[in-house]
């Protein structure tokens, strides 16, 4: 059957499994005051059984781009999926803390894999002015899943226990993969795609194409250190997703620590800030694709909506003297500023590198920024238990100005880059 505009469904597709990927992910966040109840953990605790997640997550973001490339999307998402998806029902499963450790670690393997696999499909289906609109949607799957994360967990441990948090949500997953395997391949194989759209898809990402590295090269992994736009977008991504995972992981442990606010209230309340960053999601793709349609160029089509984006961080410094009314307002200030960045972040691996390579750089994005993440949160929950939160707000909310200035220094330009397919010998860096 023939569906107009499908790759559209497709980037659907892709933003619902990304909404699953963050619920999984916030399960533990929001049901932490009530796991606390039948297995004590500490605020290090805690910190260190993230940092696991992180760790796993981010060595698997590189590993797992890696194999996109090789083994391609629609394949190798599948596989993610399934793997996330039985790790997070074992939470559920457990009883210590060493076993919400081994099921946390277990649940980055598999959702490391989950936006390199995003970010190479929407490469393979979206040409440049539509790219950063179908990564705002995309991404903005994310921040759905977080806002349905702190209602639908409060709900289920409201109605059973919290066990089941996590065993209902992790067969979302499973029913995923059916629709995935039977609607998605490249658009040159889709039964779905009508002759119109399929002949501007390939004629759109051909054109672009031009310049760049034949797809059938193969291209070493470790050449890619070569660029230095790449070191750039490892840069900021190691920087600003720090402060990232801290609001997602900390926010509602934070307003039952110090809001004293038990699972209902936190249900009442935590989903709000996510709802702005699903707002930053897609504004930032749409304003960005907006620029470009505009007539601005590819390189301030993308910079102005990052300055826009670190502008509002530093709203976070304000948080712990604040009402709760003003906090929830200045973490979702936050939250939507990073998710506006985010998106355009996203964007640029695509801009600036062949789709051969995509899955690649954005797994080693994936893996940079989420090491910068795991060394964040194994510091923090030592600092929040010794002293506050207060100093982890200050650091968090000024990470996004400094990178920003940093993409003018390091990454300068953003354009796209011509991979050489011929072996350097060479160390210097090339733009």
């Amino acid at each position: 059957m023939k569906m107009k505009n499908f790759r559209w469904w497709i980037v659907g597709l892709i933003a619902l499994a990304t909404a699953i990927n963050y619920l999984d992910r916030q399960n533990l966040p929001v049901a932490i005051s009530e796991i606390k109840k039948s297995i004590p953990i500490s605020d290090a605790q805690y910190g260190l059984i993230n940092s696991l997640f992180l760790f796993a997550y981010g060595t698997m973001y590189a590993v797992g781009g890696r194999l996109l490339d090789i083994f391609g999307s629609r394949i190798g998402y599948a596989v993610m999926i399934i793997w996330w998806s039985l790790a997070n029902l074992l939470h559920g499963l457990v009883s210590s803390v060493m076993g919400l450790g081994i099921a946390r670690f277990l649940l980055g393997v598999g959702e490391g894999g989950g936006f390199p696999s995003s970010a190479k499909a929407v490469s393979e289906w979206f040409p440049t002015k539509e790219r950063s609109l179908a990564f705002g949607i995309f991404n903005t799957g994310s921040s759905l899943g977080a806002v349905m994360a702190p209602p639908l967990i409060a709900l289920i441990i409201a109605v059973l226990n919290w066990r089941w948090a996590f065993i209902l949500t992790g067969a979302f997953g499973l029913v995923w993969v059916v629709v995935w395997l039977r609607m998605y391949t490249v658009p040159a194989k889709s039964k779905f795609l009508t002759a119109e759209e399929k002949e501007y898809i390939e004629t759109s990402l051909h054109t672009e194409s031009i310049g760049a590295a034949d797809e059938n090269d193969k291209i070493p992994w470790m050449r890619l250190f070569q660029y230095r736009k790449v070191w750039g977008l490892l840069t900021i991504k190691f920087l600003t997703d720090a402060g990232w995972f801290f609001f997602i992981f900390w926010l509602p442990k934070y307003l039952n620590d110090v809001r004293g606010l038990d699972i209902k209230g936190i249900g009442n309340y935590a989903w709000i800030p996510y709802a702005f960053s699903a707002a930053g999601s897609f504004l930032g793709g749409w304003y960005s694709s907006y620029l470009l349609k505009k007539g601005l160029s590819l390189d301030l089509s993308r910079k102005i909506p990052l300055g826009i984006s670190a502008a509002l961080l530093p709203a976070s410094l304000f948080i712990t003297d604040a009402s709760l009314s003003l906090a929830i307002l200045f973490f979702g200030m936050a939250m939507f500023g990073h998710q506006f960045w985010s998106t355009i972040v996203q964007t640029m691996a695509a801009d600036m590198f062949p789709s051969k390579v995509v899955g690649s750089v954005a797994g080693l994005m994936g893996c940079i920024g989420t090491y910068g993440a795991m060394l964040f949160s194994l510091g923090i929950g030592f600092v929040i238990e010794r002293y506050s939160y207060q100093p982890a707000f200050i650091i968090s909310g000024m990470l996004h100005p400094l990178s920003f200035l940093l993409v003018f220094i390091i990454i300068q330009k953003i354009e796209l880059v011509k991979i050489s397919t011929v072996s350097q010998r060479t160390s210097k860096l090339k733009i």
